[in-house]
């Protein structure tokens, strides 16, 4: 950190100069500042010669600044006025720590999430955020019974009221082949395609694979081979060994792609983006506000081919 610079004048100075701007003499600034028009006088040598300028001509008429002086005038307001504010500040109470919990519906936040939370802590100290992982698989029915402060949702329905619910993001679920694969060569993949091989995801939400068939392949609900893996590696790897094609969110996919040769598709109707909300109790610091701007501003993203 750069130390400040050793100054000159003090803040009686600044008060001295703004009482002679707007008095013009001496001897009226004299029952402004309390003080004898003698010591006023001594006061405003003083501060020249620790300047090494001069601020006022002395005239007939009185005290007219000088350039240097005007100068002076137009930054001494403004910072006597920051300096009130710092010292009214410095006498407020601390605010109080403000603890959030909060829990993401779905696992794949969970790639980015923690370093915009640390991020967050240093830019409000008197911020607590914790992720209540144990939640996870009923985020909603934690933030209803109060046990969690807010929830990042995608497919789950708040059912109370008093909930606010805002719109944050959307990531795409992109499709990962080998480049050996036969859908490979395509320019955008079919939903039959996607009956024609096994599909490699992770574990999800009843709700989520709803929403999934529903968005793809509208009101048809033909047998899929899905194959639930647990583990990122393990769909990577039976991505790249042909055995299926990999279901993942571009922010998991999209460390992978540059360095293990997968190939990412879309669909031929475009993206297939999952909307994101945050849900939360009624906010009144506005702490709930940065998060949201945090979140929205730190979402990674992935070009497919």
């Amino acid at each position: 950190m750069i130390p400040p610079p050793r100054t000159r004048l003090e803040i009686r100075d600044l008060r001295l100069i703004l009482a002679l701007a707007k008095a013009g003499t001496t001897a009226k600034a004299a029952p402004v500042l309390h003080l004898t028009q003698p010591a006023i006088s001594r006061a405003l040598i003083s501060a020249e010669e620790r300047l090494g300028v001069r601020l006022f001509e002395r005239t007939p008429r009185g005290l007219v600044p000088t350039d240097a002086g005007a100068r002076v005038l137009a930054g001494a307001t403004p910072l006597l006025m920051s300096l009130g504010e710092l010292e009214a500040s410095a006498r407020e109470p601390a605010p109080a720590p403000q603890r959030i919990r909060l829990v993401c519906e779905c696992y794949t936040a969970y790639h980015w999430l923690p370093s915009v939370l640390r991020d967050l802590r240093e830019s409000l100290p008197y911020l607590e955020l914790e992720l209540a992982l144990e939640h996870t698989s009923s985020p909603v029915a934690a933030l209803e019974r109060g046990e969690i402060d807010v929830a990042l949702l995608t497919v789950g329905r708040l059912t109370r009221a008093e909930l606010v619910e805002q719109p944050l993001f959307t990531d795409e679920l992109v499709f990962l082949v080998s480049p050996s694969h036969p859908l490979a060569s395509k320019r955008a993949l079919e939903p039959n395609d996607l009956c024609a091989h096994p599909l490699l995801t992770t574990r999800a939400p009843v709700d989520e694979t709803r929403w999934f068939m529903r968005r793809v392949f509208g009101r048809a609900r033909p047998r899929l081979r899905v194959e639930q893996l647990p583990v990122t590696e393990a769909i990577l790897e039976m991505a790249r060994a042909e055995l299926g094609v990999a279901l993942l969110s571009e922010w998991i996919a999209g460390p992978h792609l540059f360095r293990s040769g997968l190939v990412a598709k879309r669909l031929s109707s475009g993206p297939l983006l999952r909307p994101w909300r945050i849900a939360h109790r009624p906010d009144e610091s506005g702490a709930l506000d940065r998060l949201r701007e945090a979140l929205v501003a730190s979402v990674p993203r992935t070009r497919t081919a």
